[in-house]
């Protein structure tokens, strides 16, 4: 056992001195996330904070030599909380898009990003044509749930804009409403909605009805630390980080705490 922990802390020491960590005191980060979003971001039954996007935050902090502050902020208020510089970074599961590139700056991607409908298997529905393009007529009198300004609120306002779209503050909202009947379907990210609901039992009778829906326009090519514009050399060190997370295996290792399979 002891042999173990002297290899861990001698690989550690190892990994931040490649990246030319000293001994000077740390700078302070601010992190905003929703603190909601399991299993990405979330407070376990003590209070403490867990998730994909914790286990991100921490590591590149510990590699650039940074103390965080974590700040629990709405999804819909996330941006402009970024812009009031409520917080310095985003780590919070948010898709790099064209539309946000144009008023904040994101790290390179440390997880990909994509969104997939749920509904219920005895509902026979056929949303999709035979090229995964949807067919609007077929999502007439279907009401659909998709978390506020959220890229899955955006696609539908941009690919089907005469459908009846429910939009909701919190994800979990988007569950609870699915299954009393609400909604007749909800669109998420495909890997919360596997752990969170359909390998559970009151995700039984749901299925996903939908193919993996990725467009570039809307989804980006992946998700990202977000950040004010102007802050380069920031930025550069967060590459570094998650570029040194990603070689050495830590971005799996995180990955695989919650999924059964890899999402980088």
């Amino acid at each position: 056992m002891i042999k173990k922990i002297t290899q861990s802390l001698f690989a550690v020491v190892c990994l931040m001195t490649f990246i030319g960590i000293g001994t000077a005191s740390a700078e302070k980060l601010r992190v905003g996330m929703e603190c909601t979003y399991a299993p990405f971001n979330f407070k376990n039954e003590n209070g403490d904070l867990m998730g994909y996007d914790v286990d991100v935050a921490r590591g590149v902090a510990g590699l650039i030599g940074a103390d965080l502050e974590f700040v629990c902020q709405k999804w819909d208020g996330m941006i402009p909380a970024l812009l009031a510089n409520k917080f310095d970074l985003v780590v919070a599961s948010m898709s790099i898009t064209d539309k946000r590139l144009e008023k904040m700056d994101f790290s390179d991607t440390y997880r990909i990003s994509v969104g997939r409908l749920v509904g219920k298997k005895s509902a026979g529905l056929k949303l999709f044509d035979s090229t995964d393009k949807p067919i609007p007529a077929n999502f007439a009198d279907l009401k659909v749930g998709v978390e506020r300004a959220s890229t899955y609120a955006d696609w539908f306002k941009n690919e089907l804009p005469k459908a009846n779209v429910v939009l909701y503050d919190t994800n979990e909202s988007l569950y609870l409403d699915l299954v009393n009947g609400r909604t007749d379907m909800i669109m998420t990210n495909p890997m919360k909605a596997h752990l969170r609901f359909l390998s559970k039992e009151d995700g039984a009778g749901f299925e996903f009805v939908s193919p993996q829906i990725d467009e570039r326009k809307y989804f980006g090519i992946g998700v990202g630390i977000g950040l004010r514009k102007g802050n380069d050399e920031l930025k550069a060190r967060l590459n570094k980080a998650i570029k040194t997370l990603t070689d050495n295996g830590y971005l799996e290792s995180y990955a695989l705490k919650y999924f059964p399979f890899a999402i980088h």
